[in-house]
């Protein structure tokens, strides 16, 4: 059943929702905020937050026939692109690991973070405002032409369509969430580099996911290269 919450303000939806796992909050249970004074992106990034667009987060827990718990970012990467999609002017596709660009400006991003066992889930949507001074593009759904987009009626639909793609993952496995994903992504041969959590940058194509949801990288001399976590710069 799905349960719906809300408070004005909150430093993070991420972080509130631990609490309440830790209380025991069962899944269905999703947590929005009208301004986010702490938003954490990917890899300790800022997440600003002003008021007008989406922050909740959400939690799934892990059974033990659910796939691998790192495989819901295409869960909830198939939900939000599924929302966006059909709102923007522009083509909305997914950029591994689990951001939403349109036209390549970035619109979404989604965070997972374990507590227990439960994989929280952390999604923003520029809904009425983006940022203007970062080092890449940056768009909303606003500047895309939805301006009668709304923060909670977007919640109640992620909602339905994330309960609908989490339901295949668990009766189906990865394999149809997977098919989606890539319908939906960046096209294979699309160029890219990749920042890794060491510092090592590797350059290549993407090639595909493989069945554990890992990007595959094609390299200039021929080798697959298995990509587990970094940052994705098209090119």
């Amino acid at each position: 059943m799905t349960n719906l919450l809300f408070v004005e303000e909150t430093g993070s939806t991420n972080a509130d929702m631990f609490a309440l796992v830790e209380q025991g909050v069962s899944e269905g249970c999703w947590l929005r905020a009208g301004r986010q004074t702490g938003g954490r992106g990917r890899m300790g990034r800022v997440w600003e937050s002003p008021t007008g667009n989406l922050y909740c987060s959400t939690l799934v827990r892990i059974g033990a026939n659910d796939p691998l718990p790192h495989t819901l970012a295409l869960v909830a990467a198939n939900a939000v692109h599924a929302l966006i999609a059909p709102l923007c002017a522009g083509q909305a596709r997914i950029k591994w690991p689990n951001d939403i660009l349109v036209e390549g400006a970035k619109i979404a991003g989604i965070l997972l973070e374990r507590v227990g066992d439960a994989i929280v889930i952390g999604i923003g949507i520029n809904v009425t405002d983006h940022p203007t001074d970062l080092d890449r593009p940056v768009t909303s759904l606003f500047g895309q032409g939805s301006r009668d987009a709304e923060a909670g009626a977007l919640l109640e639909r992620l909602a339905q369509l994330f309960a609908h793609w989490l339901s295949i993952w668990r009766a189906q496995g990865l394999d149809p969430v997977r098919a989606h994903w890539l319908l939906n992504a960046h096209p294979l041969g699309t160029a890219m580099r990749v920042v890794q959590p060491d510092g090592e940058v590797v350059e290549g194509q993407f090639d595909t996911l493989d069945r554990h949801g890992m990007l595959i990288l094609r390299l200039a001399n021929g080798d697959s290269r298995a990509i587990h976590a970094g940052d994705i710069i098209l090119t």
